[in-house]
């Protein structure tokens, strides 16, 4: 990732924000041959573009159940140092969870790239 797409995805931190879900909780993913299943609710920001030409992508963590929509508010972004785009961590307004917390809910996936968790309230 660039430097500065790396500065496009901090802005992110500590913003309000819907994410549309395109993957929800126990979906698989749309490459059959990963088999991969989604363990949280995972989808991108509308009218936005990533580094991959595609809509910004973002985690959806601290709600249990799959939803089409969600509004809420960006605790940390992953910054993906062996692929191009990072991915913004989404969690209920007023949640506060730890790193620990938010890299167990992620590993289902992350566990592939060689990533960094950057919290809101660090690294800035």
């Amino acid at each position: 990732m660039s430097p500065e797409d790396e500065r496009q995805l901090r802005s992110y931190l500590g913003r309000d924000l819907e994410v549309v879900v395109d993957r929800p909780i126990g979906s698989q993913h749309p490459k059959a041959q990963l088999r991969l299943r989604y363990s949280i609710n995972y989808g991108f920001l509308p009218g936005t573009c990533a580094p991959d030409g595609d809509p910004q992508d973002a985690y959806i963590v601290g709600i249990g159940e799959p939803v089409d929509r969600y509004f809420g508010h960006v605790i940390a972004i992953i910054i993906r140092d062996d692929d191009r785009e990072g991915k913004l961590v989404v969690a209920p307004i007023g949640t506060s969870l730890t790193q620990q917390e938010i890299g167990d809910a992620l590993s289902f996936q992350e566990c592939y790239f060689q990533s960094r968790l950057i919290m809101e309230a660090s690294d800035l």
